[in-house]
């Protein structure tokens, strides 16, 4: 099948701290009134929408919190390009507003901002500006590269331009797809309905997924009866980066789960048969403390992620200052997110996603998040002591560090006269200067200082018979592996690498 390769829609997640009017400004862009039958105007459940701006569709995805975000990318569902981060210009920057920042920052997705309720007065707006700038994010007119824009929802305040701004952004970011692949997605909802049985939410992200395709997803599989569009229309296929509902699955899948068009009923069923709940990507499994240096010690940049959590804001500067006095040019601990407080399931899902550890001082583990630590496999390691947390800190960085590679001279040689045998095999006669000649040690010949050959001592001999080692004021004939051309005067040096591993 011919590749039809073209540019996608952007997939959009809004995300920031309850009520600071997430809902409300995309009620503002789909012009219709989603938080007005929600209990207490707060988000309840997970949504998607696809909206046409100018010929320009965006696909938003509606999460009631950075949790759900990290969830799905902790089981590989990596589904959104741009976060909108909302921020109250009344409330400024909240717990969970720097929570979200965070989580954005770990799967390296780009921000906006959305500087909502400005019509509440924006007088506010150049400190909430300044509060985000301590977390990195600098507005374009403090001179750094964040869009930021003003809205207020009720009025329909920056709507143009934050859809502005997503546009542009997505242009930068050059999203394609492939429209002629069999359909690929993620579930981002499920629900049982009356008469139509499971109803799955899905995100297309490659592929077009047509009605009468068979599919699986995760544990369960079906048939495609029909397709339905967020306003409830029926539509006959549904192309990537765009969201849609499906009827036709056999039973509820899970949120995050991969969704795959295959080729038949029969396939689909041996496939959800055979399958746990899969995400779209399998995840990186686990890291602990004493593993690090066996499944790091192949990349170039080490790095190391933390969540940190403590029970006052002084231990976790003194712990994250102690910490950065630690790492190096080689070894690099990344604090991913940090607060005060118990270790909860975000954290978890956090670590999870990102491939880190939880490290508590002196804070207790919530009970959803002891049954996330069991369920995601993830390290959380519990100090009372700070010293206890630096020193186990110091000796896992130090495993990662890079063995310094020590060289030893193990004998020197001085070549007395040279025979040229008729195999072509070039032989020099020497006399053991220092040390002694090891056969397969690796050796260099030098010609007065010059390099001339890095290899190996190939053969060694003792008169005629063939010998594993020649001490110093002994005689020897050695052979040097690629050797073209060796001169009496030349020095022949025999060395060994060992490798010695480094402390910080």
């Amino acid at each position: 099948m011919k590749k039809n390769i073209r540019p996608r829609p952007p997939i959009v997640t809004l995300m920031g701290h309850v009520d600071h009017g997430k809902t409300s400004l995309l009620d503002a862009i789909r012009k219709s009134n989603v938080a007005g039958g929600e209990h207490g105007q707060i988000t309840q459940h997970i949504g998607a929408y696809t909206v046409e701006i100018k010929g320009k569709k965006i696909t938003f995805l509606d999460t009631p919190g950075h949790e759900a975000f990290t969830a799905m990318r902790a089981r590989g569902a990596q589904v959104t390009d741009i976060v909108i981060l909302v921020v109250a210009v009344n409330e400024g920057l909240m717990p969970q507003t720097i929570e979200a920042i965070d989580h954005c920052r770990a799967a390296q997705v780009p921000i906006i901002v959305a500087l909502s309720k400005v019509d509440k007065g924006n007088e506010n707006a150049h400190r909430v500006k300044a509060q985000l700038a301590q977390h990195e994010l600098l507005s374009e007119d403090l001179g750094g590269q964040t869009l930021f824009v003003e809205t207020a929802a009720p009025k329909g305040t920056g709507i143009d331009k934050l859809l502005e701004a997503i546009v542009l952004q997505a242009e930068i970011l050059e999203l394609k797809a492939d429209y002629s692949v069999p359909a690929e997605g993620v579930v981002i909802e499920t629900k049982m309905e009356r008469g139509t049985g499971p109803n799955t939410t899905l995100i297309i992200l490659k592929g077009t997924l047509k009605v009468r395709q068979a599919f699986w997803t995760g544990n369960t599989d079906g048939k495609v009866r029909a397709i339905f569009n967020d306003q409830g229309k029926a539509i006959p296929e549904v192309t990537p980066g765009m969201a849609a509902r499906i009827i036709g699955a056999a039973g509820l899948p899970s949120v995050g789960a991969k969704f795959q068009v295959v080729s038949s009923e029969k396939e689909a069923r041996e496939l959800s048969k055979n399958s746990d709940i899969q995400a779209l990507t399998a995840p990186a499994s686990q890291i602990t403390l004493e593993e690090f240096y066996q499944r790091l010690q192949e990349s170039t940049i080490k790095e190391l992620n933390v969540i940190l959590k403590a029970d006052v804001s002084g231990s976790v500067e003194a712990i994250i200052e102690s910490l950065g006095k630690m790492a190096g040019t080689e070894v690099k601990i990344k604090i991913i997110h940090f607060g005060v407080g118990p270790v909860l399931e975000s954290d978890i899902l956090l670590a999870k996603a990102s491939t880190g550890i939880v490290l508590g001082f002196n804070v207790g583990i919530e009970p959803a998040a002891k049954a996330a630590i069991q369920h995601e496999k993830v390290q959380v390691k519990s100090y009372q002591v700070i010293y206890d947390l630096l020193d186990d800190m110091r000796k896992a960085l130090s495993g990662l560090l890079a063995p310094e590679i020590k060289e030893t001279i193990t004998g020197k040689a001085l070549v007395k006269e040279v025979f040229n045998l008729s195999n072509g095999q070039i032989v020099a006669g020497c006399s053991v200067a220092e040390g002694k000649i090891t056969r397969g040690n690796k050796s260099r010949l030098y010609r007065g200082e010059t390099l001339v050959l890095e290899s190996n001592i190939t053969s060694l001999r003792r008169f005629k018979e063939n010998v594993r080692e020649v001490l110093a004021g002994y005689e020897c004939g050695i052979s040097l592996g690629g050797a073209k051309e060796i001169q009496p005067g030349d020095t022949i040096a025999t060395f060994q690498l060992e490798e010695v591993n480094r402390s910080i």
